[in-house]
């Protein structure tokens, strides 16, 4: 074997080893799967009430604080605190700091405390 033939059979046998690595790093995309039901036939037999309670858990669930009430940035979910029982997130330890010495000035800006 010449040793252009030898570079080719490397280049080849690094080409292979990384995409095997590729694929095994990107893994498998699990897909759920279709709903068997519609949601009207899911509802019959629910009473009134339960059809009221989802609505307000939808609008609820749709409300998501996506800037920092203090600067407006962009939010880290891992800098947060509670305040009247729902969580108020921030882009740095400073706003927190500055939002639990005056809440009430931010209030305003969050979507989570607007009615």
């Amino acid at each position: 074997m010449n040793s252009k033939m030898k570079k080719i059979n490397a280049m080849f046998m690094l080409i292979s080893l990384l995409l095997v690595g590729l694929i095994m790093l990107n893994g498998c995309k699990k897909s759920e799967p279709a709903p068997t039901e519609t949601p009207a036939e899911t509802m019959q037999g629910q009473e009134h009430a339960a059809m009221v309670d989802e609505p307000a858990e939808a609008v609820a669930a749709a409300i998501e604080q996506t800037d920092c009430p203090v600067m407006g940035g962009a939010i880290n979910k891992a800098i947060f605190t509670e305040y009247k029982g729902k969580k108020v997130y921030f882009c740095c330890s400073p706003c927190k700091e500055k939002f639990e010495q005056e809440p009430e000035k931010y209030i305003a800006k969050l979507p989570q405390f607007k009615q």
